[in-house]
C-alpha cells in the first residue's frame, strides 16, 4: 500500500502547549535546510467560528491564507485543508522536507492516524510522506502542573471546537507521550521541579532523547532517536502499553505502577477506585474488563484530572473468526491465552508523581472479584450495577473525533 520511505518526503511534526516555544523549535527545524523545507502552521484559535489562519514559509517566501470552513472543527480542517496541502507540498520539486508546527490544541497521534487512514484523492498521505519524527516542546516551569491539572482547554482559550471537553493535561501528556524526542524549554522553579519533570518524561516516553531549546541542534537530536521509536506509528487499544522499557523504580517521588490481573473487576468497586487515578497521577492507560460485560474490552485513559473510557472491541475469546485481525493482535492473544479467561486481562499502567503507588495497586486489587464472586458465575455478574454500561457502544479502535478536537 505504501511506497518505500526513502521515496517519500520527510515530515516532521512539532507539538507543544506554549506557542512561542513551539514556533522557535519549528524554525530551528526549518533552518536545517531553509531553501528545501516548507514550514506549515495552521492557527486554530478561531476554528469554532469556521476560520483557520494558515501560513506556509518556504525559503524567503511567506504565504498566508484565511480559510473559511463550512463546519468549524479540527477534523474538517485536516480533511479539507492540511492533508491536501501536505500532498501538494510533497509533490513540489523544490520541497525536500516538510515541517508542521501544530496548534497547541492538537495532539500528534491524531494527525499521524489521519496520515495513515484518511484518504485524499483516493489514497492516504503516507503514500507520499514519511514521518521523520515528532518533537514535543515541554516548558520546564509549567508542563508538570499542566500535565497533572484539571483545567479544560476551553478555559485557557485553546479548545479546538465548541464541544471540545479535553483538559490541558490530556493534551500536554498526549503530546509528550507520542514524541520521538523532547525539547525542554525555559527554566524550572528549582532543580527539584526539573528532576521531577524529567522523571515523569522518562516514564512517559522513555526512549525519547532530550535537548534544551537554548542550544538546540535539531539534526543532532533526531540522530539520537532510536531505531525502534514509533515515528508516527499509532497503537490501537490492544497495542503495547509499555514502550521503551521504562523504569519501574521510584525516582524523585515518581513511580510507575503496572497492574495485571486476569480476574474481572467488580464494576461498582472499580468505579469507586477510579478517583485514585485522578489525584496525584500524571497518566493512566490500559485495557480492562468488568464482570458485567464479559464480552467487551474497555479502554481507560487519564491525564491529570481528565478521564476517558471507551469500548475497545470484543475480546477474542468471544470471536470465532480471527481472519482480518492484525498479526500483532493474534500473536498477543496466542501468547497470553488462558484456558478459562481466553485473552481477557486487566492491564493498566499508572504514572504517579504525588500519589502512593502501593495505595493505587491495593485499590485496584481490591476492585477485582473475590473468590466467592468469581464462583457465582456470569449470571450473577450480569446483575451487578454497572456504571460503565454507558460506554458499551462507543468504539475506541482508532483516535476519535474528540482527539482531533471534539468531545470524548
Amino acid at each position: 500500500m505504501f511506497t518505500d520511505p526513502s521515496e517519500r518526503t520527510p515530515l516532521l511534526l512539532v507539538a507543544g502547549l506554549r506557542e512561542p516555544q513551539v514556533a522557535e523549535v519549528a524554525d530551528a527545524a526549518r533552518l536545517r535546510d531553509p531553501s528545501g523545507t516548507a514550514l506549515v502552521h495552521a492557527d486554530l484559535r478561531s476554528v469554532a467560528e469556521g476560520v483557520v489562519r494558515r501560513e506556509i514559509r518556504h525559503g524567503d517566501h511567506v504565504e498566508s491564507h484565511v480559510l473559511e470552513l463550512a463546519h468549524g472543527c479540527v477534523s474538517c480542517t485536516l480533511r479539507e485543508d492540511l492533508l491536501p496541502l501536505l500532498r501538494r507540498l510533497s509533490a513540489a520539486p523544490d520541497v525536500s522536507r516538510i515541517v508542521v508546527r501544530l496548534d497547541p490544541a492538537l495532539e500528534p497521534e491524531a494527525i499521524c492516524w489521519a496520515l495513515r487512514h484518511v484518504e485524499v484523492d483516493g489514497r492516504p498521505l503516507l503514500t507520499d510522506v514519511t514521518v521523520e519524527g515528532v518533537l514535543a516542546t515541554v516548558d520546564l516551569l509549567t508542563w508538570l502542573p499542566d500535565a497533572s491539572g484539571e483545567q479544560e482547554l476551553a478555559e485557557r482559550g485553546l479548545g479546538g471546537s465548541t464541544d471540545d471537553e479535553r483538559t490541558v493535561a490530556q493534551v500536554a501528556v498526549g503530546q509528550a507521550e507520542f514524541a520521538d524526542a523532547v525539547v525542554l524549554a525555559g527554566a524550572a522553579e528549582d532543580r527539584w521541579q526539573r528532576v521531577r519533570t524529567e522523571a515523569v518524561l522518562a516514564r512517559l516516553t522513555p526512549s525519547a532523547p532530550l535537548a534544551h531549546l537554548d542550544d538546540l541542534d535539531v539534526s543532532e537530536l533526531l540522530a539520537r532517536v532510536p531505531g525502534e521509536s514509533r515515528r508516527g506509528e499509532v497503537d490501537g487499544p490492544h497495542g503495547r502499553l509499555l514502550r521503551g522499557q521504562p523504569s519501574l523504580d521510584t525516582d524523585a517521588g515518581v513511580a510507575t505502577v503496572l497492574f495485571e490481573e486476569r480476574r474481572p473487576f467488580h464494576p461498582k468497586r472499580l468505579h469507586e477506585a477510579i478517583d485514585l487515578l485522578l489525584d496525584g497521577v500524571v497518566r493512566t492507560r490500559g485495557r480492562f474488563w468488568v464482570a458485567s460485560q464479559p464480552d467487551d474490552a474497555l479502554w481507560l485513559e487519564s491525564a491529570g484530572g481528565g478521564l476517558a473510557i471507551a469500548h475497545a472491541g470484543p475480546w477474542l475469546a468471544t470471536v470465532d473468526d480471527w481472519d482480518g485481525l492484525s498479526d500483532d493482535r493474534r500473536l498477543r492473544a496466542s501468547l497470553t491465552w488462558d484456558d478459562y479467561y481466553g485473552d481477557r486481562m486487566n492491564e493498566l499502567v499508572v504514572i504517579a508523581h504525588e500519589a502512593d503507588p502501593h495505595e493505587i495497586a491495593r485499590a485496584l486489587r481490591d476492585a477485582v472479584l473475590t473468590d466467592d464472586e468469581l464462583a457465582a458465575g456470569q449470571q450473577a455478574w450480569a446483575q451487578y450495577p454497572d456504571p460503565f454500561a454507558d460506554w458499551r457502544t462507543e468504539p475506541c479502535a482508532e483516535p476519535a473525533e474528540s482527539e482531533l478536537g471534539g468531545n470524548q
